[in-house]
């Protein structure tokens, strides 16, 4: 049931909002799950600002991929898991972690190499895990994950526990070959697994029109007989939306789902890359008319779900989550040299 506030909130006044922010069709939502979701949202793009400040501070090392521009896509996935579903994707994947219920501090921990993290340290940016949350991981090698994900999903069937695999590959992973390997046998098989392809239109610097004959992704499993829906990633509802139907089709035993979610990345590929291949008024134009946090606050202003004081109290409590986050993480020693010879042999 929807949450009615004890005094009706008065809407954010039509002036105060970005004109140009397209509205998402009527939610299927009540108020309370507008909000779940935008706070979600919220810390995902706080919590990626901050790793953004962090790396700039030389406090994370290595690689660093962040997910802002593309909060949309994990949170509404993730509205629909159930308790037995798992989730693997590449090494953009902060805001993965985040969505499905992994602590921001051992993931900020992680992510400056220390030992509170949830790879003790060791796994930084692209490799933690986290087996209580059903979280196997981001993944450097491109591509792989996707049939490790499909050997999840062969798990879920396996055990008969309703569970369905959530995958996730961009669209500059789409063309390699071992992922045809995998839509192949989960298709044969009937394999439980979502495969959500995050079209952000660049893989690295190269736009998907230079690098896919075919750029609609979702039609890529049409010749394994996978059905597939393309879906505008930047708007939650209709992502949930999409989820639940290809989670519905999945427990039911019909076999693996494409989703391809059409998102966008405001940042460079990684913190390295300076995004010259795009030009800034593409970048704002997105900012402006499809940002995903403001077209659910949109949306949320429209439902009259909260008033403008009650976003901005959730943006603060947001925002000390992350500092929180972020003390927690430099307050964390470093990893002991021993670290480096455990959790490489498992004597079975």
């Amino acid at each position: 049931m929807a949450r009615k506030p004890a005094t009706k909130p008065k809407a954010a006044p039509k002036a105060a909002r970005k004109k140009s922010i397209a509205k998402s069709k009527a939610p299927n939502a009540t108020n309370d799950e507008l909000l779940d979701y935008y706070k979600a949202m919220l810390l995902i793009r706080r919590f990626e600002e901050k790793a953004g400040q962090l790396y700039g501070m030389g406090l994370i090392g290595g690689f660093c991929h962040l997910y802002i521009g593309q909060e949309a896509v994990v949170v509404g996935m993730q509205s629909t898991a159930g308790p037995n579903d798992s989730v693997i994707t590449s090494y953009r994947d902060h805001g993965h972690m985040l969505a499905y219920g992994m602590d921001p501090k051992g993931v900020m921990a992680e992510l400056t190499g220390r030992r509170g993290g949830y790879s003790q340290g060791k796994g930084g940016s692209m490799h933690m895990f986290s087996r209580e949350k059903n979280f196997y991981g981001g993944h450097g090698i491109v591509g792989a994950q996707m049939p490790i994900g499909t050997g999840l999903a062969f798990a879920n069937q396996y055990k008969q526990d309703g569970g369905v695999a959530h995958a996730y590959c961009g669209d500059g992973a789409i063309n390699q070959g071992q992922i045809y390997e995998a839509f192949n046998m989960a298709s044969l098989w009937k394999l439980p697994v979502i495969y959500v392809v995050e079209n952000n239109k660049y893989g690295m610097g190269t736009s998907i029109e230079r690098a896919s004959a075919v750029t609609e992704l979702y039609k890529r499993g049409d010749s394994f007989a996978i059905p597939g829906k393309q879906v505008n990633g930047m708007d939650v509802i209709e992502v949930r939306a999409a989820a639940e139907e290809a989670a519905e089709w999945c427990r039911a035993g019909k076999g693996p789902f494409i989703l391809e979610m059409k998102t966008y990345r405001y940042r460079g590929h990684s913190m390295s890359d300076p995004a010259k291949y795009r030009s800034k008024e593409e970048v704002s134009k997105v900012r402006q008319e499809s940002d995903p946090i403001d077209l659910l606050r949109a949306c949320i202003a429209d439902a009259e779900a909260a008033t403008e004081d009650q976003l901005k109290e959730m943006d603060k409590e947001v925002k000390s989550i992350v500092t929180a986050a972020a003390e927690f993480a430099q307050q964390s020693p470093e990893p002991d040299p021993s670290e480096l010879f455990t959790d490489i042999l498992v004597e079975a």
